[in-house]
């Protein structure tokens, strides 16, 4: 498991959180821990080793007892946000630690700071604010870990190698850099190496389940998915309450065209979940199979379910990604009147959310995005392109990366729509290539230009992207179905 890759804000943003600093050791600056009590300095490297390990179920409440023997534990509300189970914690958490960041050192500031620049959409200044938290603590392994979490959410494959690889070297038994050089590996097609780092990552850290469970992950990509399954099993048996490799198991079910048994793996993981968190997975992925089968009436019943959670515990903001979803699954089928409403309700709970104004300034901003593909849907190419016009305004001003490839990707599906398949090809290539659908769209383009032995190896790389990504089951099917009728 990677961080970064479920169904809410806060894993998404949780890549940019795990490397919480280290208790000064002789020989080497690490980054101090500031707090008044040497009990709740314990606690939150308790807490910073299950994170570590991606248990972040069983680190959140070690965090919860530090900052209640320190509230002015700054720290101790940052690692509250790297294991907060949903938005609504996440954000919580981070505005405590934000309040106190002038009351510790520069290193737990700047990291403070950095992740705060991040989540308002300022990556420009976390990456200023990480490299300098480098630049005075070089031999902070967790440092280093933290600007190669940043490059690799970045999809800076290269940087992010770089400096993982140092936080290896320096600190070999530091498992959580193995472990998302891995990663970094694996997404630069780099497969070779990426097992072998897994499998150094397993020898290093024996007897912990995530080892097994990235591994697994591996596994997927490659399209060997018993294999895959059979690795999620260790982990499970090292850990029952290891829900990532429930999640796992169930995608390789359904990639193996097995979508009970994965709907029946998911209901294990319903029925073993800690928090409002899990319990949103296991419907998200829920919601994923049954796209993947074309029934989007019951993909849609089970984000109802999963948003029905959010709503229990008043999380606005995760009420409207699942609002989203729930829009782009109608859009999938068909349906452009009852998408369009689903993505305006979205950008209203967002607003009654309790989140930063940047975080609402973004969903504002994307919806752009959504409704350009509902008009486009309606057969309006001019409407369409009015708005996406608007939306590259609007991203040109941040220039956030992810917003950036949507722009493309939004300019590609437009070209398509008009048979520019050329330009299509040159917006869709300034996307990210780590986008199923934008692997597919390409694959459009290319067939429609005619290229059809390049078509062919855009449609395989579409249907074989075998990953934990909430766009794959939109795309796959009809990948599959290009590549049989080439």
């Amino acid at each position: 498991m990677h961080l970064g890759r479920t169904a809410s804000v806060t894993p998404l943003l949780a890549s940019l959180l795990l490397a919480t600093p280290a208790m000064p050791q002789a020989g080497a600056a690490k980054v101090p821990i500031t707090t008044s009590s040497e009990e709740a300095r314990q606690l939150y490297v308790q807490g910073r080793d299950f994170v570590e390990k991606l248990r972040m179920a069983d680190g959140y409440p070690l965090f919860e007892k530090a900052v209640a023997k320190d509230p002015g534990f700054a720290l101790g509300y940052f690692g509250l946000a790297s294991a907060a189970p949903t938005n609504q914690t996440f954000f919580n958490a981070l505005r405590q630690a934000v309040a106190l960041a002038g009351k510790v050192s520069e290193g737990e500031r700047l990291m403070i700071l950095g992740l705060d620049a991040g989540v308002n959409g300022n990556p420009e200044g976390q990456r200023t604010m990480y490299t300098l938290l480098v630049e005075k603590f070089p031999g902070d392994e967790r440092a280093l870990t933290l600007l190669g979490n940043f490059y690799f959410a970045q999809q800076k494959y290269p940087a992010a190698i770089e400096h993982l690889a140092h936080a290896v070297k320096i600190a070999p038994q530091y498992t959580a850099a193995y472990n998302q050089l891995g990663y970094a590996y694996r997404f630069e097609g780099k497969y070779a190496e990426a097992e072998k780092t897994f499998q150094k990552y397993i020898e290093v850290l024996p007897g912990d389940p995530n080892p097994h469970d990235s591994y697994a992950e591996l596994l997927m990509k490659l399209g060997r998915f018993e294999e895959s399954i059979a690795s999620y099993r260790k982990a499970l048996e090292v850990d029952p309450t290891f829900t990532a490799s429930l999640v796992g198991i169930a995608n390789d079910q359904m990639f193996l065209g097995q979508g009970d048994e994965a709907r029946k793996t998911l209901r294990q993981l319903t029925a073993i979940s800690r928090n409002d968190g899990e319990a949103r997975q296991a419907l998200f992925w829920t919601a994923q199979s049954y796209v993947l089968e074309g029934r989007y009436p019951e993909a849609v019943k089970a984000v109802q379910e999963e948003r029905a959670i959010a709503e229990r515990s008043g999380d606005f903001g995760a009420q409207s990604q699942d609002t989203i979803l729930i829009g782009n699954i109608w859009l999938k089928a068909g349906k452009t009147d009852t998408a369009a409403s689903s993505f305006a309700e979205a950008v209203t709970l967002m607003g009654k959310a309790s989140v930063p104004p940047e975080v609402k300034e973004a969903n504002r901003r994307n919806s752009l995005f959504n409704g350009a593909r509902v008009t486009l849907a309606r057969g309006d190419l001019k409407g369409a392109r009015a708005q996406a016009a608007e939306f590259a305004r609007q991203v040109e001003v941040k220039r956030i990366p992810f917003e950036i490839w949507q722009v493309h990707e939004l300019n590609g599906m437009i070209a398509i729509a008009g048979k520019d398949y050329e330009l299509a090809l040159t917006e869709l290539g300034k996307s990210t290539d780590q986008n199923p659908r934008v692997l597919y769209l390409t694959a459009v383009a290319l067939q429609g230009k005619g290229d059809r032995e390049r078509a062919r190896a855009a449609a395989k790389a579409a249907a074989d992207f075998n990953a934990l990504n909430g766009l794959y089951a939109f795309v796959r099917p009809e990948a599959k179905r290009m590549l049989a009728g080439s």
